[in-house]
């Protein structure tokens, strides 16, 4: 098969490719990408946290949390009332970390 077939055959499986996209969509967005950004610097943060040092609210940041979250962009700990929040540990995640390493 010539590499120009395999790759062919790689891009149909539109399901792989429809995920990769969203996953760029997501970090696409400034506030999500300061967020992973904030989680590969500080192993763990909470809302609060987050919200403190980016400027926005908490409610901004939930909702940011809770997308990245669906994703499986990052993991949560509850710690009574109080959720944590770590970057994930995937392919994705591991190209953000790269990627932001030669920032």
């Amino acid at each position: 098969m010539s590499m120009t077939n395999k790759i062919k055959k790689e891009l149909e499986n539109e399901e792989a490719v429809t995920a990769c996209a969203e996953q760029f969509g997501l970090v696409g967005d400034p506030t999500r990408m300061k967020i992973c950004w904030l989680l590969c610097k500080h192993k763990e943060m909470s809302v609060g946290e987050i919200a403190k040092t980016l400027g926005v609210s908490d409610s901004v940041v939930s909702h940011s949390l809770k997308r990245l979250k669906q994703n499986e962009m990052v993991s949560v700990r509850r710690e009574h009332k109080q959720a944590f929040y770590t970057l994930g540990d995937n392919p994705f995640t591991k190209v953000i970390k790269n990627s932001l390493k030669q920032v």
